[in-house]
């Protein structure tokens, strides 16, 4: 563990944890937020106060220990205030996604029994409206934005809250204190709604002592340090981020917020992080975006972009594999690197230490040419239930792999290859499911992750799918559709792909193409931009053309897992179409459904089970 951290008092609670460590660091940009096109800093002494007089307000407003309070907005400093705010109290914050859909928005304060809901400002409040109205016990609203509190009667602004409890303290500072000192670690902090892939989300309730725990475990493994800065774009509701904010708090790292994924390539050039967390869905469009600028002059330039992608490659997965570089290697690696590979580097900010990547797998030959690049990302792996569990080291990292477990974190697992998890940073379980819960752990209390996998001979854990999602084929055979679907997001002409087959002879996959470089790809007149999507999907050219790429990447698996068959839809799955859960994880079922007409036809007259 870094050096400064004798410094500060062991902490068993988020708050007492966040708050020591901010006032030891004293930074001066300990949070940074863009407003009116300048960055605006905001010190650590500045944001206590903030979270002192909101704790104070929420107080006022008669919240107590263990009261539910609920949290609606977008990444931006008020909401880790508002966080830190609930947890001083001993309250327990309930997250929520501003892309959930306004039933599940209802369904989330009625089961938590939220008292105060916070929100961002009007355009949120707006969605999410006819999930807030009908909630009976909801009995305060209070706006972020100042010009929002209007949007219903009887609304707070933040700031009028933020004013009452910053008088209230100038009269008693004691009272913070006092509420501070009486949360445990073992009182409960959140319920995070798992955004339900399938059937309704469940409320995983977590503890001090399981974030306080894994934020000093994955402090203590990775080499984080003081003068780092951070770019902060992952959803602060998300458990990933979440954990990883307090993390950053810790170890006084300055963090700057990005409010949606549409900033990322502008603040990315300005914060110029070094170190930052992201999913895969981020660096497949970077990657595209780089592919596309570096072959888009033709000639030359195109030959050498191509060249050294092929050289960085090499490069990479002999790295990975620890095995010696040939000195010619050597220097084209290096010329690679001073020619294209530095533009990519500059891409990420110029300064980046490495990236850490969860929330799904990351395609082999992605990791490889961002390694190549010099741009180094660390898959991880983690749960709602279970916080952060593993990471790669940057100076041990693992192509394919999501790393060793942090300190004082088991892994095993069972006969049938599923991951379980044991230690400190697994979950107390779900809020009002005891039989869920009691589902989910062994006898001995190992947690059941549902996913499968493999660990190496020093530890490693190795991700194949979910163990709901893979499925059998007419044959018998399973298949793990993340593996293929990793494979074909490699191509520059898909976008998303989801792998469909279970019952049939063998896979298939349905593929929302890049339209731009699939018009790109085709020869004249078949390229015409004119043409609707819908006429594009179905121009026998581009199918033939995306299902020749897909059988291309496809043909190092298994012949069974193989995909021959292709479909190409006009719209992107999305949240909103209800394939995709708040944190852009598929929902299978859901496509089965929607798009059974068109996997039915895909199959022509082979029915499931043949």
């Amino acid at each position: 563990m870094s050096e400064h951290h004798t410094k500060i008092e062991m902490p068993n609670t988020v708050p007492g944890m966040c708050l020591s460590a901010l006032r030891t660091h004293d930074k001066p940009d300990a949070f940074n937020l863009k407003s009116g096109g300048q960055w605006l800093h905001i010190p650590g002494e500045a944001f206590i106060r903030r979270v002192r007089a909101v704790a104070l307000g929420l107080s006022a407003l008669g919240i107590r220990k263990g009261d539910r309070v609920a949290l609606l907005s977008e990444n931006r400093p008020d909401w880790s205030v508002v966080d830190l705010a609930i947890l001083s109290i001993g309250a327990v914050n309930v997250p929520i996604y501003t892309t959930q859909a306004p039933e599940q928005v209802r369904y989330i304060l009625e089961d938590s029994g939220a008292r105060v809901l916070f929100i961002s400002g009007r355009k949120v409040y707006r969605h999410a409206r006819p999930g807030i109205e009908p909630v009976a016990g909801l009995e305060k609203l209070v706006f972020f934005d100042t010009d929002a509190d209007g949007a219903q009667d009887g609304a707070l602004s933040m700031m009028t809250l933020e004013q009452q409890g910053a008088e209230l303290d100038r009269l008693e500072p004691e009272t913070f204190e006092r509420m501070l000192n009486g949360v445990g670690a073992d009182d409960l902090a959140t319920i995070i709604y798992t955004s339900g892939t399938t059937g309704e989300p469940k409320g995983v309730m977590l503890t001090h002592r399981n974030f306080v725990s894994n934020v000093l475990s994955i402090s203590s493994a990775l080499p984080i340090r003081s003068t780092d800065v951070s770019l902060s774009v992952l959803p602060l509701s998300h458990i990933f981020e979440r954990t990883v904010f307090y993390v950053f708090c810790w170890n006084g790292v300055s963090v700057h917020y990005a409010a949606s994924f549409d900033q990322v390539g502008e603040y990315l050039r300005e914060v110029r992080p070094t170190i930052m967390t992201a999913v895969p869905r981020l660096f497949e469009k970077v990657y595209h975006r780089i592919v596309k600028k570096g072959t888009s002059g033709g000639g030359r330039k195109e030959k050498l972009f191509r060249w050294a992608l092929r050289v960085g490659q090499r490069y990479a997965e002999l790295k990975d594999a620890r095995e010696p570089v040939p000195p010619l290697l050597e220097i084209r690696q290096e010329i690679a690197s001073r020619l294209v590979f530095s533009k990519w580097r500059e891409g990420v900010g110029g300064r980046l230490r490495f990236f850490v990547s969860g929330g799904a797998s990351l395609s082999p030959a992605l990791s490889y040419a961002f390694l190549g690049a010099g741009v180094n990302i660390l898959q991880g792996y983690g749960m709602t239930e279970t916080c952060i569990v593993a990471a790669n080291r940057p100076d041990n990292n693992r192509v394919g792999s999501v790393g060793p477990a942090f300190p004082g974190i088991e892994l095993m697992l069972d006969p049938e290859g599923e991951i379980l998890v044991r230690g400190p940073n697994v979950m107390r379980g779900y809020y009002n499911q005891p039989e869920e819960t009691r589902a989910v752990f062994t006898e001995d209390g190992w947690f059941r992750t549902g996913d499968v996998g493999s660990l190496d001979s020093v530890g490693r854990l190795f991700i194949t799918d979910r163990k709901k999602e893979l499925f059998k084929l007419s044959n018998g055979k399973y298949v793990a559709p993340q593996l293929v679907e990793s494979l074909i997001k490699q191509s520059a002409l898909v976008n998303q792909v989801i792998v469909v087959g279970a019952g049939r002879k063998q896979p298939a996959a349905l593929i929302v193409p890049d339209w731009e470089a699939l018009a790109a790809a085709l020869p004249p007149p078949q390229n015409e931009e004119r043409a609707s999507r819908v006429n594009r999907a179905h121009n026998p050219a581009a199918v033939k053309l995306v299902q020749r790429e897909v059988s291309a990447l496809t043909s190092t698996l298994a012949d069974y897992e193989r995909v021959r068959r292709v479909a190409l839809l006009p719209e992107e799955f999305s949240i909103d179409g209800g394939e995709l859960t708040p944190t852009l994880k598929v929902k299978r079922r859901v496509i089965d459904e929607k798009y059974g007409a068109m996997i039915d036809e895909l199959y022509g007259d082979q029915v499931a089970g043949e």
